[in-house]
């Protein structure tokens, strides 16, 4: 008798053209990480001035947010998945070929613009396309965004330990690839949703549950950029052991955030994960400051760190999500728009604070963040109680693991 066929691995050649450039994708949120110390030194810049790295990149993505979904119900999703991964192309490629600090601050920017237009359609691309039902497409995207995000700091360690413009140019012919991959297998336009009015996302923030968790997010991302963008400098590894120590911390975020945070939610209320893990990454952040001069003790830190984050991100969009009656688009872009303001704003605040005052300080901020987000949780209760009793379809979990990336 036959060998049943896995229905997961068996998809149209469109599906995996997106898959394989949504890996790529992921893989771009840690893949500077390694080589912020190397480009500091190599282009003479200050440690503020390479954190801006994240700040042009977040920025560029959250105000993006609020406009991609207006844009794809009108150009179509494959037109906007192909403009996505041209832009960051260009500006992976530019970035690498950059000659000054503030040159790359600015490639990265056009690179957040390119990555908001395609991670914000690549999820509904897939289940429209694959084969199997949407619970094997969601599957194989959460497999892909898995691996992009453990890969990327691992591969941006590889490439750097060359040169900081390897990561860079590693990026680019990637993406030159999954661009050529979806223009040639992806002949079919999948069918338009309704067109999203342009004012929907900033009318969302009227809703008070949304913005009870949008500024908690705001609040939580500074803890979370301080961890993943202020990190690679007390550590004073090289590009390799930067890669490796972020290669474990993106681990830790795929594994929680796919198989850990959903086992949660299954048995607790959500505003209950959230305040609990909030504290929980407080105490490790104060950890971290306390293990700033020791690297084995602060890589544990950041390792125990990325596997919170992975949890918070998926129950905190969940949240979101289950929020407000409003279609999940628009409340996602609506959420990720403010909440990526406090990841921008984050890196070069704590590189100001550690020249200010000590190597410590930034991680006793963070964790003065994080329970300040715990805080607007635990008092605004009232208004995202019903958070707590809304079940989400398996679609709706993948776009909550997708959002909170």
């Amino acid at each position: 008798m036959a060998a049943k066929k896995n229905p997961i691995l068996h998809q149209p050649k469109a599906v995996w053209a997106v898959a394989f450039a949504c890996v790529i994708a992921f893989m771009g949120i840690g893949l500077v990480d390694p080589i912020l110390p190397a480009i500091a030194n190599s282009l003479h810049a200050t440690q503020t001035q390479t954190s801006l790295l994240f700040t042009s990149y977040l920025l560029i993505t959250g105000f993006a947010m609020l406009f991609t979904s207006w844009l794809s119900t009108r150009i179509g999703a494959r037109k906007t998945l192909l403009f996505g991964l041209a832009l960051i192309v260009v500006f992976a490629l530019a970035a690498g070929l950059s000659q000054n600090v503030e040159s790359v601050i600015g490639f990265r920017a056009g690179w957040g613009l390119g990555n908001a237009l395609f991670i914000s359609t690549a999820l509904a691309t897939i289940v429209g396309a694959a084969s199997g039902g949407a619970s094997s497409a969601i599957i194989l995207y959460e497999a892909a965004l898995g691996l992009g995000i453990a890969i990327g700091p691992l591969l941006g360690g590889l490439l750097g330990s060359i040169s900081w413009r390897g990561p860079f140019f590693g990026t680019s012919v990637l993406m030159a690839v999954g661009f050529i991959a979806i223009a040639t297998l992806m002949k079919k336009e999948p069918e338009r949703a309704k067109p999203t009015p342009l004012s929907a996302p900033f009318k969302a923030l009227t809703r008070p549950a949304l913005a009870v968790l949008a500024v908690a997010a705001l609040f939580y991302n500074i803890g979370f950029f301080i961890l993943l963008a202020y990190t690679p400098f007390p550590l004073g590894l090289d590009a390799m052991g930067l890669g490796l120590t972020f290669f474990g911390w993106g681990l830790a975020v795929a594994i929680t955030s796919v198989l850990v945070a959903p086992w949660l939610t299954r048995r607790l209320p959500r505003t209950r994960v959230l305040w609990t893990v909030l504290l929980l990454l407080a105490l490790d952040l104060v950890a971290a400051g306390l293990f700033v001069s020791n690297t084995v003790g602060l890589i544990v830190c950041v390792v125990v760190g990325g596997a919170l984050l992975g949890v918070m991100n998926t129950v905190l969009t969940e949240s979101v999500m289950a929020a407000t009656d409003l279609p999940r688009p628009v409340a996602s872009s609506a959420y990720s728009a403010v909440r990526f303001i406090g990841g921008a704003v984050a890196p070069p605040v704590a590189s100001l604070i550690a020249v200010a005052f000590t190597a410590a300080t930034p991680f006793y901020v963070a964790a003065g963040s994080v329970v300040v987000a715990s805080l607007i949780i635990v008092v605004g209760h009232r208004m995202i109680a019903h958070v707590d009793h809304e079940e989400e379809p398996e679609l709706e979990e993948a776009e909550a693991i997708t959002a909170g990336e």
